[in-house]
Order: structure tokens, then C-alpha cells, then sequence
């Protein structure tokens, strides 16, 4: 009998969902609401890519070498650490009868659901990838449940660059909500949003969306001035400030005071600073794996700040379909991920 939800995948402990396990199941016999995916390529989280790669020194093969010894024993790329993971890309290899995701044989996809909570196996040792990239050439297999969620890749995007932006789609589309949220309820009231982390994946999308949905003026934080250029040269931000994230003093100095704050930065210590740089009755959206849920609602009750504060799950319906629009229409922020991709 199998789960929805993946329960069956579950090896320990047990009476837990499969992002909570330990470790899971990667049998490649699927269930008759599975699908199975001959992986292609795995999108390393950005928290998850960066704990690692300062952990060994900036060691690639050591890098490999723990993502490999995470996945045989957890049967999922989830990193301890971060308890984060990423997503992947592949070409659909088996249908269940079942299976309610719209998916066939031969379809290529990138799979919207976290790889923490992903069967995962990897059959080559990782053996094309320097350790170097959160993108990782790969060959394996991995298992989608009846509630699991996949895209199949567009036609007219560089699978790499259609992977990139749909590892980071949830961001914008909360971005997109929240923003729009502020002007249906008063149009008079158009919101000041200030993004950190504003030059990097989810960042640059969160600000185009806050743009179109609406925003007064869009603040882009940034940590040093090479950033600062890109980002202004994108056009994507109406002012770009310069500060590190994790001091909170320096972080509300350059911003001001933000009716929205998104924190899409990939380091932690950023929760007292988004709070700080925030308005009264203004909302904090943390949309970083890297992010300490327990310093920000402490921070937040330390600061006496009345502020809404959302944890961005990853998911929101059309998610996908708005990020790659964001990426088809706006010049600055195809640019800056294209520039990123052409670094890495």
C-alpha cells in the first residue's frame, strides 16, 4: 500500500513524513501513484551549497564526497546542517497507473518538491562535477509521490537555466501575494519592499515581482559593491543599498524602514536586521533556508516589533508559470541569471 504523501518511503524513524525521516527507501520499483525520474541534473540548495563549500575550505572533491556520503545514507540529498537540499532535473522513466501528476514517459521535468524529502540514488559517483557549482551533473534515479509536484521544462530555455530559476519560483510568487496583498487592500497604499540578498536568484525574481504587483519603490541590499553594479545595471531595483545583511544596525541604516522585507540570503544571522528594517505593521518575508525561526520570533519580541513574519514554504499555486514569465519579460532579470550561470 502506498502513501500520497510518501509514508511507505519511509525506512526511519518511524511515523514521520519523509522531509522529517532520516532516511528513506530509494527501491526503484515504484508504486502505483509514483513516478520515477532518471536524474539528469541535482540543484544544490544555496544555504545547503554554501555550508558545505566553507566547511571543507572551498575543497571540491571533499564537497562531492559528503554530498555523495549524505545521499547513500540518507536515500535523500538533505543536508544536516542546513536541513536543506535542493531539487533535480531528469527525464520521466515510469508512470504508476495512478499517478495523478499529468506526467509520461519520456517527459523532461524539474521537480518542485524539496530533494530533503525526495528518494534519491545516485549511480556514478557524481563523477562530472568538480564540487565547485550548486549544479550537479548527475546519474541516478529518484521517486515523486501522489502529492509531489514537477514542471516539465520548457522548450524555447537552456534546461540549466530553466533549473535555476525554478529551484527559487516560490520566492517571487509570495513576493508577488504579499505586495499585492498591501495594494488590493488600500491602492493608495502602495508598499516600499526592500529585498536582501537582491542580486542572487531568488532576490532578483522577488524584485521584479515586487515591481509588477505593484510596489512604491523596491530597495536591492547587496553585500559588496560588485554586486551593487550587476544589480543596478539590471535596472531591477529602484535604489541599491550596500550593507551586510547580518549586521542589523548597518542593514536598517541602508534601507530605511520597508513596508515588506524578503530575506533571500543564504548566510544566517540576517533575521534581527530584516526585522529592524521593517515598518510597523509591515510583514518580513524569510524565504532562506538558512534562516533561524527561533532568532527571529525572540528578535522580534526583543525589539518590540509588530511585524508579520511569514515563512516561505517553497510552494505557491502558479509558481513556476510566474518565475519563468519574470525570466521571459524582464531583460534584468534573464541578465542576471545568465551572468550567474556564465560565473559558475
Amino acid at each position: 500500500m502506498t502513501s500520497p504523501v510518501g509514508l511507505h518511503r519511509v525506512l526511519e524513524p518511524g511515523g514521520v513524513l519523509p522531509q522529517a525521516a532520516w532516511r528513506l527507501s530509494t527501491d526503484p520499483e515504484i508504486g502505483p501513484d509514483e513516478v520515477r525520474i532518471a536524474v539528469e541534473k541535482l540543484n544544490l540548495d544555496a544555504a545547503s551549497f554554501r555550508q558545505l563549500l566553507t566547511k571543507h575550505d572551498g575543497d571540491g572533491s571533499a564537497v562531492r564526497d559528503e554530498v555523495l556520503e549524505i545521499v547513500a545514507t540518507r536515500g535523500k540529498m538533505h543536508n544536516p546542517v542546513t536541513g536543506s537540499g535542493g531539487m533535480l532535473i531528469g527525464t520521466v522513466e515510469a508512470v504508476g497507473p495512478r499517478s495523478p501528476l499529468g506526467l509520461a514517459v519520456g517527459d523532461r521535468v524539474a521537480t518542485l518538491v524539496s530533494l530533503t524529502l525526495t528518494p534519491l540514488a545516485i549511480t556514478d559517483g557524481l563523477a562530472r562535477w568538480d564540487g565547485l557549482s550548486e549544479q550537479v551533473p548527475a546519474t541516478g534515479h529518484a521517486i515523486l509521490f501522489g502529492r509531489s509536484i514537477a514542471a516539465k521544462l520548457p522548450d524555447d530555455l537552456d534546461p540549466e537555466l530553466a533549473l535555476a530559476v525554478l529551484d527559487v519560483c516560490g520566492a517571487p510568487a509570495l513576493t508577488e501575494r504579499v505586495v499585492a496583498g498591501y495594494v488590493t487592500g488600500d491602492p493608495a497604499r502602495r508598499p516600499v519592499v526592500a529585498v536582501l540578498g537582491g542580486a542572487g536568484k531568488s532576490g532578483s525574481l522577488s524584485l521584479a515581482a515586487a515591481r509588477r504587483a505593484g510596489a512604491q519603490r523596491t530597495i536591492g541590499l547587496v553585500p559588496n559593491e560588485l554586486e551593487a553594479k550587476r544589480l543596478a545595471e539590471s535596472g531591477l531595483a529602484d535604489v541599491v543599498a550596500v550593507a551586510d545583511a547580518r549586521d542589523p544596525v548597518a542593514l536598517a541604516e541602508a534601507v530605511g524602514r520597508a513596508d515588506v522585507t524578503v530575506v533571500c540570503v543564504d548566510v544566517p544571522g540576517c533575521e534581527h536586521g530584516a526585522i529592524l528594517a521593517t515598518a510597523d505593521g509591515g510583514t518580513v518575508v524569510f524565504f532562506s533556508m538558512a534562516t533561524s525561526f527561533a532568532a527571529a520570533a525572540l528578535g522580534a519580541e526583543g525589539l518590540a516589533a509588530d511585524v508579520t513574519m511569514i515563512v516561505g514554504n517553497g510552494y505557491t499555486p502558479g509558481h513556476a508559470a510566474l518565475a519563468l514569465e519574470l525570466l521571459r519579460t524582464e531583460p534584468g532579470v534573464r541578465g542576471m541569471f545568465e551572468a550567474r550561470l556564465a560565473a559558475d
